[in-house]
């Protein structure tokens, strides 16, 4: 049975420990999927990926997926972080942890079918983001959704010896609506 919100090659759903924790476990410990990623400063233990997975359903304040095809094969995860339904914005995040999957399209695939979520099933007007400056493939799948660059934080992390820029960004419902792709177009309202 189908489930979750889809698009043309994958679907997103709510996070499942049994599905989904211990590849999310293998992603985030991977150098290579976590050098651009906020919590890939230091190793992750299985008990605090349980936590995290325990402590999702309870956080009313984001809403986190899964990124699986349409096949049922789990590619990563997405999610809408700090949402403030009275003032109508959210942070968002994604990575696609399996390397087999990067560049792709998968992650641009995944982010519209999130902006759809955001945008037209919690109301929301605004969503922020940011990425690590020499991150192109994000700077690349941001641009793709219609978000635009409003700030950089200098040195505003530090990964493998040194420190990087992070580059502050932002996407309004109309932007997003002019990014959109064909497939989706018949959901908006």
């Amino acid at each position: 049975m189908a489930f979750g919100i889809e698009g043309p090659r994958l679907r997103l759903v709510p996070p499942d420990r049994e599905r989904h924790m211990e590849n999310c476990y293998r992603w985030i410990n991977d150098p290579a999927v976590s050098e651009n990623l906020k919590v890939g400063w230091r190793m992750i233990s299985i008990v605090g990926e349980e936590k995290f997975f325990e402590g999702i359903a309870a956080d009313s304040s984001s809403e986190i997926m899964a990124i699986e095809l349409l096949d049922g094969t789990h590619i990563g995860m997405t999610g809408l972080h700090a949402i403030d339904f009275r003032l109508g914005h959210a942070k968002t995040g994604m990575f696609v942890g399996s390397a087999g999957h990067q560049g792709q399209g998968f992650g641009t695939e995944a982010g519209h079918l999130r902006s759809y979520l955001a945008f037209y099933q919690f109301r929301l007007r605004m969503l922020y983001s940011e990425f690590y400056a020499g991150n192109t493939r994000s700077e690349a799948m941001q641009k793709s959704l219609g978000y635009q660059t409003w700030g950089v934080m200098p040195e505003g992390n530090y990964r493998n010896g040194a420190f990087r820029d992070v580059i502050c960004t932002f996407c309004r419902r109309e932007m997003w609506e002019a990014a959109a792709p064909e497939w989706l177009r018949d959901r908006l309202i």
